[in-house]
Parts: structure tokens; sequence; C-alpha cells
């Protein structure tokens, strides 16, 4: 592990919902060598917190691109100069002590160490642990950059498909995997994602399921996992709906 700390990457566009408390915490728990944005030219607030942020620590560089994630993360990796980096997603709060978790995990052949997101919706529900579980397998078939850690010498080489928009994760796993490398999927450290609002309207909820059981399909194996999600954005879903009938019943 370099002396000078890990390069982090994290991927912006009209983030400004959650974008302060996910660099609080990056900042808080990992020993940020710099700081790589990459913004699709957000048109709220996003660029006003970088630039706090950049004022205080003096380690931020940003780049603008208004491409697919694929590209977007391509972009970012050229830019990474550390022999260790991460991803970080703008949406999650790392767990207290991150960086020092991670690191007791490394070994020869790791060569991507992921916490393990947990949704804030059922951070203090009674499936919690059902839910880890399930999540831990799904990144064990496709990935995840929630709150990745990851070996550079084990993505030399890649170039992520331009046209890529979602599942670009599964793509760095196969190719760390590829490499000789393992990816290496834990319950400590983890991160807390804050999933949009709009996620749970019926709409967002429809597409999310649609989405994620499209990767099922292909994956058989995944579908009983993908469908325990489905049933959470169900829940989800009713519990606002609820929740804003009960409002304007006052």
């Amino acid at each position: 592990m370099s002396a000078h700390g890990v390069d982090v990457v994290v991927l912006t566009k009209n983030s400004e919902r959650s974008l302060r408390k996910c660099l609080e915490s990056v900042y808080r728990n990992i020993p940020v060598n710099k700081l790589i944005v990459v913004d699709g030219y957000s048109v709220d607030s996003t660029l006003d917190i970088v630039r706090e942020f950049k004022r205080k620590y003096g380690n931020v560089v940003v780049i603008q691109e208004g491409g697919k994630r694929g590209r977007a993360r391509q972009l970012a990796l050229e830019k990474v100069e550390t022999d260790w980096f991460m991803f970080v997603d703008s949406d999650v709060v790392l767990c207290d002590g991150w960086f020092a978790k991670a690191a007791k995990l490394i070994r020869d052949k790791v060569g991507a160490i992921w916490g393990i997101e947990i949704w804030s919706v059922v951070r203090n529900t009674r499936f919690l642990s059902l839910f880890e579980r399930i999540t831990l397998k799904i990144f064990e078939k496709r990935g995840g950059t929630h709150d990745l850690l990851v070996r550079r010498k084990a993505i030399e080489g890649i170039r992520i498909p331009e046209d890529l928009h979602t599942y670009e994760d599964s793509y760095i796993k196969k190719w760390i995997c590829r490499n000789g490398y393992r990816a290496v999927a834990v319950y400590e450290p983890y991160c807390v994602h804050y999933r949009p609002e709009e996620v749970w309207t019926v709409r967002q909820s429809i597409e999310f399921v649609v989405n994620d059981l499209k990767y099922a399909v292909r994956h058989p194996q995944l579908i009983l996992s993908y469908a325990f999600y489905t049933v959470i954005v169900i829940y989800q879903n009713l519990r606002s709906n609820i929740h804003a009938a009960q409002l304007r019943l006052r």
C-alpha cells in the first residue's frame, strides 16, 4: 500500500442530495491522495459542493464528461496514480474505519475489496441479515462499485466499453478475475446506500425491478435473490404511499 494513500473516484450528476455526506465520510475514513470527480454536467449544486472540498483539502480533480458510466470510469482510471484506489458512489456513506478494516484483508492475490452495500431503508429492519447474505451473493456474480478498493495492477490494460451505462461494475470485476486476482466481498467494512426518494415511486420501482430481473434471467441462480430485492422495492413503495396518504389526512 502506498504511503501516500489512495486515489478515490466518485461519479456525479446532480448529486447534491447526498454528495456532502458521502465526501465527508470519504475524507474521514480514507487516506485520500487525490479525489477524482467525474461529473456529468450537473445543473444543481453538485459542483459547488465539490469546490468546497477542493478549497478545504486541495487534492480534488474534476473532469466533466457527458457520456455513459463506462466512459466516465475509464477517464477516471486514466487519472489514477496510486497502487490502490477506490470507487465510491456519490449516494453512499462509508462506515467508520472503512479503510483500516479493508487494509487488514489485503493479500497477494486480492485484487479488490468490496464492503457490503446496505440500503438505508433496510438498515433497521428484521430482514437486514437476509438482505446482507443475498447482497453478497449478488456481488459474487456481478460485482459492485459502491465502495470498492482496487489494486491498480489488477485492472492493467482495461478498456471499459464506452456504451456501458449499467453493469460496468460487472465488467470491472470480471477483468480483475481474468488477471488472476480475487475480488473479495465482506460484511466489514460496509457502506450505507441512500437511494433517492424517486426510486420508491411506482414508475421507478417498476423500472428498477425490470432492470434487475433482466440481469437475473441471464443468471438463473440469482433469480430468487433479485426477487427478494423486488419485494423490498414494492414494500418500500407501499410504505411511502401510506405515509404520504397519512400526511394528507392530517
